[in-house]
């Protein structure tokens, strides 16, 4: 950022040449600056008396212009604290959000000039080559030839390689959990997981009008004895496991541990729902159950979490082709078809490179953020994987989940507490934390400062409503 003085030099020229009120000159000059990389996010403004005092305006009209130009989501402003530059440049417009979003567990979004030109790119060849009409019609369940075969150089390394329509392109892991979910187990029968999972597991199921069972665990994942116990007196039909940098917990079932469960699963033919949308963060993942146990396991994985957030396009491993073409015409029923739009480009993204190129970047993002996080956090408990993007923070005893989580959102920061994420059993006093999604790297080291400062006070030491945020309208 330019120097006050600099700023204020600037400035004065665009008011005096500028016939518009001193208000909106004050506003476009800020919103300039910004285009033109001189204003960078998290920049502080000048406070509004010494502005006034350096172009000879009065308070009311600086007043006035720092509204605008917070109205035009250029700045933030909050008393007794300053005015900051909220948005970035030109090429990304977006304003920083006023609530920090971290209960979502997004993947940190690529910036790189020329990764973003190849994926606009990649989006104008989808739309201009070959026939459109193409892209808006109805396809058959589980996608064309190409995307097929798109589908099985993205698994290759992470899932046993399958040919034909075996390996079926579906719209998005969130869907396809909840068809699988749906044939395999079905409404008043039995589903086991690990007792602190996905939440979407339990969301569904009891959408689905089906029982969950939760497994404890360790450090190396579900327990064997435990699974196997729950096998002999319930009538279990299937086994979901999240295996590799789990959400919420970030813990990876270590290769002996699946092999164990493998044998269970074989023992009492348990069907097995492998939720796989993080390995590929992993330069050297751990083998895939569908690996261990091809003929027991239903393998998903996707680009949600690996390239696009956007993009709903999966894939589902099968163990057959008969149970293949199953499966298909039960999602079918429900789902229809993958976007052929979605399909096309996530096919051209792998097969030129793209896809790789992002999932580079935000493996890259996600190290850098997971060593900012441990630079921050370190003092306390958490557990996290180097190449992820999100971390589980264990509270220390003086804070419980629901006033640590209620504090941060009165400061605009928006965790998910572990009470989301548990089956069965005491739930720990934990949060999670997601270091992905469109913040700055910026703006997560604030963010996180704050968390760190949360958890170095008291919870009775706040004075503060733990309304006014939420009063506010967030």
């Amino acid at each position: 950022m330019r120097s006050r003085s600099t700023l204020l030099e600037d400035w004065n020229k665009v008011l005096s040449s500028c016939n518009k009120p001193a208000y909106l000159a004050i506003a476009e000059a800020i919103e300039l600056e910004i285009q033109r990389g001189v204003l960078k996010l998290d920049d502080r403004l000048p406070p509004i008396r010494e502005l006034a005092k350096g172009l000879n305006l009065d308070y009311t009209t600086v007043a006035r212009a720092y509204q605008e130009a917070q109205h035009r989501g250029l700045i933030t402003s909050k008393a007794g604290v300053g005015s900051y530059v909220r948005i970035r440049n030109l090429n990304q417009l977006e304003a920083e959000p006023t609530l920090i979003e971290m209960t979502m567990n997004m993947a940190p979004e690529p910036q790189e000039p020329e990764l973003l030109a190849r994926m606009r790119h990649g989006a104008r060849h989808v739309t201009e080559q070959g026939n459109f009409h193409r892209l808006t019609r109805y396809q058959d369940f589980g996608g064309t030839e190409d995307d097929q075969q798109a589908a099985a150089v993205w698994l290759n390394g992470v899932s046993p390689h399958h040919k034909g329509r075996t390996v079926l392109v579906t719209p998005g892991i969130q869907a396809t959990l909840a068809g699988l979910m749906n044939g395999l187990v079905g409404a008043g029968n039995t589903l086991c997981a690990e007792a602190i999972t996905y939440p979407g597991v339990k969301a569904m199921a009891g959408l689905l009008g089906m029982r969950t069972l939760g497994i404890p665990g360790d450090a190396q994942g579900i327990l064997p004895d435990a699974l196997e116990a729950h096998c002999r007196i319930n009538k279990v039909r299937a086994l979901y496991l999240n295996p590799t940098i789990q959400n919420p917990t970030t813990r990876t079932i270590s290769e002996p541990r699946r092999r164990e469960l493998v044998e269970v699963a074989r023992r009492f033919g348990l069907k097995i729902i492998e939720d796989d949308p993080y390995s590929k963060l992993m330069r050297n993942p751990p083998t895939s159950l569908a690996s261990l146990a091809p003929e027991l396991t239903y393998y998903v994985n996707g680009l949600s979490k690996t390239c696009s957030a956007g993009l709903r396009i999966a894939f589902l491993v099968c163990p057959t082709e008969l149970e293949s073409k199953r499966i298909a015409s039960s999602l079918r029923a429900t789902q229809i078809m993958a976007s052929p739009m979605c399909s096309a480009l996530a096919t051209q993204w792998i097969l030129d490179g793209t896809a790789q190129m992002c999932l580079d970047s935000i493996r890259h993002m996600s190290q850098r953020r997971q060593m900012i996080a441990k630079r921050i956090l370190g003092d306390f408990k958490i557990e996290s994987n180097p190449e992820g993007f999100h971390l589980w923070l264990n509270l220390p005893s003086m804070w419980n989940q629901s006033a640590f989580c209620g504090r941060l959102l009165n400061r605009g920061i928006a965790i998910a507490s572990a009470d989301m994420f548990c089956l069965e059993g005491a739930t720990p006093n934990a949060v999670r934390l997601s270091l992905g999604g469109n913040l700055s790297d910026e703006r997560l080291e604030h963010t996180l400062r704050i968390v760190a400062e949360t958890l170095n006070s008291h919870p009775s030491s706040s004075a503060q409503n733990t309304n006014e945020f939420t009063a506010r309208g967030h």
